[in-house]
């Protein structure tokens, strides 16, 4: 069984890129161990305001700190080629060798529409990334090898080629889901799970369909990452928690599914409608340490290895601080 690690949450829908980065190497000094980061092409709302390149702020982040950094996370299925993904996630790992993992999910319409053309329902969606990741291990496998490959499915086409910046180890592949069909497939197709903070049976429930998949594989899902990201609200008053919340992520509030709206105008609009109690059951809003502590110990002892942590607020140098000092030391297995 892995060790815990508690990584921070970098979101680039809310910071610049290298606000982004001296936060990650803020809260390395605190320690904090590794860096998810957030693959947006439009912010959720106006508000929070940037969107830059994932895979530009890892390698930045590579650069200056020493934990493991990754997409949380990148569809490889719509903005992106398959055989982009794999590119991407290739060279950061011959870049930082052992440090990276390449987080997938199968995509949301905020970030994927920009590239025009029909946007399915769930289904097909999960079908696409499916098949994108057959795409990713058909590349990892043959550049290790030092062969060509090709790929002619439902969704994707890939002429003959190889990856010729493959590092000595393929990165691993984690999915991100909060399904118990794709989370079974997640541990039979994959090397971990991902997911965000949900009721604790939930998350329970998708960890025995991943055991279950990952055993009909052959595998020990014991040995496999159990990843989460956790949004919270911390501020030194409870008001001041409440309020980064409801300016910053409102999203956080929304009780319905959010895959298929386009626009952070959008969002914007919707989140007028978000109350204070919205967030009741979803998300710890505290100016207390310990209430974080508390509900982040619930999710380790569930069973997460890795845990990614994102205080909503722009109060990020001051939240690294006090959660260094008092909610970190304080966390186990």
């Amino acid at each position: 069984m892995a060790d815990l690690t508690i990584g921070y949450a970098a979101m680039l829908e809310q910071f610049a890129p290298q606000e982004v980065v001296g936060y990650q190497v803020l809260a390395e000094e605190h320690g904090f161990s590794g860096c998810m980061a957030a693959d947006h092409f439009q912010p959720w709302v106006p508000a929070q305001g940037e969107a830059s390149f994932v895979w530009s702020v890892l390698a930045a982040v590579g650069e200056r700190t020493r934990g493991d950094l990754g997409p949380g996370v990148t569809c490889p299925s719509f903005r992106f080629h398959p055989a982009v993904v794999a590119q991407a996630a290739a060279t950061t790992e011959a870049m930082y060798p052992g440090r990276s993992w390449l987080g997938l999910g199968s995509g949301e319409a905020l970030n994927e529409h920009v590239v025009p053309g029909y946007w399915p329902e769930a289904g097909e969606r999960s079908l696409r990334m499916w098949e994108a990741i057959e795409v990713i291990r058909k590349l990892f496998d043959a550049s290790l090898a030092n062969k060509d490959v090709k790929h002619d499915g439902r969704f994707f086409k890939m002429e003959s080629t190889r990856l010729w910046t493959m590092p000595e180890q393929a990165p691993p592949i984690l999915v991100a889901t909060a399904g118990p069909i794709n989370a079974k497939k997640t541990g039979k197709f994959a090397d971990g799970i991902i997911t965000v903070g949900a009721p604790l049976e939930k998350i329970g429930g998708l960890f025995d369909k991943f055991a279950e998949g990952a055993r009909e594989a052959g595998k020990d899902p014991d040995t496999m990452p159990r990843v989460l990201q956790l949004h919270l609200s911390w501020a030194p008053t409870d008001e001041e928690a409440l309020a980064n919340a409801m300016d910053q992520w409102p999203n956080g509030g929304m009780k319905f599914p959010k895959a298929d709206i386009r626009s952070p105008f959008d969002f914007e609009q919707m989140a007028k409608l978000v109350r204070p109690e919205d967030f009741e059951g979803r998300m710890v809003i505290s100016s207390d340490p310990d209430v974080h502590r508390a509900a982040i110990q619930k999710f380790c002892d569930l069973g997460f290895d890795r845990v990614y942590l994102h205080n909503v607020g722009r109060n990020q140098a001051e939240w690294i601080e006090v959660f260094g000092r008092e909610v970190l030391p304080k966390l186990h297995r």
